[in-house]
């Protein structure tokens, strides 16, 4: 019999730990469907960074009040149940369900899951929101009985828009380690996909495969960043195309991914363009809402206008 998550089993609190870009969006996703978060960064600026974010971002609670997606008493409950913390140790003590969030780096992953194998509860869900660093990897320093409880939980960027989460499993991930993922995901209104340990996992190694050739068609000029995407939407029926994608995302977030996979992979096709990294040196760092963190994105660096204005979101 398939198992599933009672509402005895639910965790009531989820314990992320890494507080930045998509650390506090998770949050707030997960504070908005009901759970209490307790959230741990290295500092007391980059948590309130973190809250900061989560208030005011681009996707925060006030914009979507503004919006009138969420009332203005669901956003206060919401960032209610978001506390945060700057020891490691308190946050991981008794925590039944783990997500971390921090920088893609196999070792600081590894420290954080040791850690917690030690101090959590001997139950505790042990989740990795990493996009592209193997899962497998990141389970070697564990003893066999924590490593069926590590699996991973990937978000998409940004979280509050982007419905899915791919649950990566390895060879030694539990059944009901995936099922409890797979329920939870589920709560918080997102679509979760079960995948084996692969670089790249699904989602991002097709979306950088199709990025890559659009790079190299724009490389080559055969077509404009805009035609390329329109193309894509018209033809492929993509909602949008890979560099407004790229744009909506982050092209930091998208170049470190692309070095994540290329390192992982050492195959030549996911190895960065050269026009993404000439983008994010510069200070193009994608579609962040504000001039002072961010100069735009493919669309502002040609001076095209985005197809989703004339075509619709």
């Amino acid at each position: 019999m398939k198992n599933q998550l009672t509402k005895a089993d639910s965790p009531k609190k989820i314990t992320v730990i890494g507080f930045g870009l998509m650390g506090a969006q998770i949050s707030q996703v997960i504070s908005l469907a009901g759970y209490r978060v307790l959230a741990y960064d290295v500092d007391s600026k980059r948590l309130q960074s973190g809250l900061s974010l989560i208030r005011s971002g681009k996707y925060g609670l006030e914009n979507s009040v503004r919006n009138n997606r969420i009332s203005k008493e669901s956003a206060e409950n919401a960032l209610s149940k978001i506390s945060t913390s700057e020891s490691l140790e308190d946050v991981l003590s008794g925590a039944d369900f783990i997500l971390e969030a921090v920088v893609e780096d196999l070792d600081t992953k590894r420290g954080i899951f040791l850690k917690a194998s030690q101090i959590a509860s001997k139950e505790a869900v042990l989740a990795s929101n990493t996009s592209t660093i193997s899962i497998t990897k990141i389970a070697a320093v564990l003893d066999p009985a924590s490593k069926k409880r590590l699996v991973g939980m990937h978000f998409f960027n940004p979280p509050q828009i982007m419905k899915l989460v791919e649950i990566v499993r390895t060879e030694d991930t539990g059944v009901e380690i995936i099922e409890k993922v797979r329920e939870v995901a589920v709560e918080l209104g997102k679509t979760p996909v079960t995948v084996l340990d692969y670089p790249g996992f699904v989602a991002n190694r097709i979306g950088i495969s199709v990025f890559m050739e659009a790079s190299d068609i724009l490389s080559k000029g055969i077509a404009s960043v805009r035609d390329i995407d329109i193309s894509m939407r018209l033809g492929y029926g993509y909602p949008m195309g890979p560099f407004e994608l790229g744009d909506l995302v982050g092209l930091d977030s998208r170049l470190r991914n692309m070095e994540a996979l290329y390192d992982e992979t050492k195959e030549e096709r996911f190895k960065p363009p050269e026009l993404l990294r000439k983008l994010v040196s510069e200070g193009y760092l994608g579609d962040r809402g504000s001039k002072t963190e961010s100069k735009g994105g493919y669309y502002e660096y040609f001076g095209l206008e985005r197809p989703s204005k004339e075509i619709g979101k």
